[in-house]
Parts: C-alpha cells; sequence; structure tokens
C-alpha cells in the first residue's frame, strides 16, 4: 500500500472504538481506567448532554452513563443518506447520526461524535471531538447481519469492485486507491478490537477499517483528467456496493457476541 493509501488508514470511525471498548468493558473484560484511552487514544473527547452533567465533561466523566447497560444493548449504527438502519424515527439524533454518518445506540439513548476544529492563538489547528447524548426513549434495534454472512458479503464486494475499477483503470488516475484494493486481498491489518471477540470478528474489523479508510481516500478528491464524467459516474457505482459492505462488516464485527 502507498504511503498516501497508508495515511488515509490509520484512523478508525471513532463509533466503532467506542462500542467495541464500551461493550468489553460492561463484559468485565476490560477495566473502566482503561476505557477513556483506549477510545480517544491521542484526541481530547468530551461528552455533551450526558445525565447528571451541566456542561461538557471529559470522556471518564461521561462513560458512567453506560454503567447499567448489558454489552449487547449498546451497539453501533452507521448510516448513510437513504440508509437510516438502527435509529429511531425522525428527530434530533437521527439527523445527528446521519450526518456523523455515525453513531453509538442504547434502549434508552444514543451517542453521536461531532469533531470539532480549533485554532490556537498561535495559529495552530487542533480538534476536539464531543459526544452528544440525546434521549432515545424506547429505541429497539434492528435485525443485523452476522459476522460470517457479512464477510462473505465483503468479500465478494471487494472482488467485484476491484475487477471494475481495473477495467476503468483506475491505477491511471488514483494510484494509491489501486494499490490499496490490492493489499486488501490480503487479510492483513493492525486495527484491533479489544478482549472478548472471537477470531472472526477481529478479522473482518481489520479488514472492513482499513478499507474503510481507502474509501474514504477514493472519495475525498476528484478524478484527475484522465476520467471524464462518464468514467467518474462509472467509478462511483462500482464503489457504492462495497461500501454498503464495507459498513455492514464493521457493525456486524463490533456488535457480535463477546466471549469471556
Amino acid at each position: 500500500m502507498s504511503p498516501a493509501a497508508e495515511a488515509a488508514t490509520r484512523t478508525a470511525r471513532r463509533s466503532t472504538r467506542f462500542v467495541a471498548w464500551v461493550r468489553a468493558w460492561r463484559a468485565g473484560l476490560v477495566p473502566f481506567d482503561e476505557l477513556a484511552d483506549e477510545i480517544a487514544a491521542d484526541e481530547e473527547h468530551l461528552v455533551a448532554d450526558a445525565p447528571g452533567t451541566w456542561t461538557d465533561v471529559p470522556l471518564p466523566q461521561g462513560l458512567p452513563t453506560f454503567a447499567k447497560l448489558h454489552p449487547d444493548q449498546i451497539r453501533l449504527v452507521l448510516p448513510a443518506p437513504g440508509d437510516p438502519r438502527g435509529l429511531p424515527g425522525p428527530g434530533d439524533l437521527t439527523g445527528a447520526a446521519l450526518l456523523a454518518g455515525e453513531a453509538v445506540m442504547t434502549p434508552e439513548f444514543g451517542v453521536v461524535p461531532e469533531v470539532r476544529r480549533h485554532t490556537s492563538g498561535s495559529g495552530m489547528e487542533f480538534e476536539t471531538v464531543l459526544w452528544r447524548v440525546f434521549p432515545a426513549p424506547e429505541h429497539r434495534p434492528v435485525f443485523q447481519m452476522g459476522a460470517a454472512e457479512a464477510e462473505a458479503e465483503l468479500t465478494t464486494a471487494l472482488a467485484e469492485a476491484t475487477t471494475q475499477l481495473t477495467k476503468l483503470d483506475v491505477a491511471q488516475w488514483k494510484p494509491e486507491l489501486a494499490g490499496a484494493l490490492a493489499a486488501l486481498r490480503r487479510p492483513e491489518s493492525t486495527a484491533t478490537l479489544p478482549p472478548g471477540f472471537d477470531p472472526r470478528s477481529r478479522r473482518l474489523f481489520a479488514r472492513a477499517t482499513v478499507l474503510d479508510q481507502v474509501l474514504a481516500l477514493a472519495g475525498s478528491s476528484a478524478p484527475g483528467g484522465a476520467v471524464n464524467g462518464y468514467e467518474a459516474q462509472a467509478r462511483d457505482a462500482a464503489l457504492r456496493p462495497l461500501t454498503a459492505a464495507c459498513r455492514q462488516a464493521l457493525v456486524a464485527a463490533c456488535n457480535a457476541p463477546l466471549h469471556p
């Protein structure tokens, strides 16, 4: 994989890590003291509108909101325009989740990350992540695909997308995407889940996390001059099923049953 592709694949969706580590904590598999650091990594994370708080609080002070929940009540949702599965009806929570493309859902509330960009007095730019809590009383999760089926669909979608993009000569206009897709045929990745997840879920999460970032790379910049409007539309059509399969794979991996 090229340096450009590697740079684009370093950060997983924040809600995937949030769900995986909070579920593992609630299953008694990781200590609370490690939780915030594993979720935030080297970022600054805050929580807004958590019950019992009057202002934004550091992540460790907001996580006890999940303290009474069973691991299976904490679910990852990765919605997209036209695909709001896992969200409640229209409202502030659903709108925020669709805008972010991700959310953490429970039977009583949902949590959505918002990335805020700041500029210091010296001109340095930095980011903070604000997890906003929204009420969602009596929310019920929808049926989701299991890890085995999601893995099979991801493999099929990746093969089909690679074939189509090869025909479009993707290497000519975005060599980093072509190299990344080729590398993804091998299930190598450093992305990990916390204790409690089985090997299939770990493998699926690792592969889908990298692929998710590669797809973000594909959509982050316009195609080069060698690609006309028709070819660009064909590129998008080839990637659309793969994008959906990738989101489905991440959801299946992070929401998979936990084992001691």
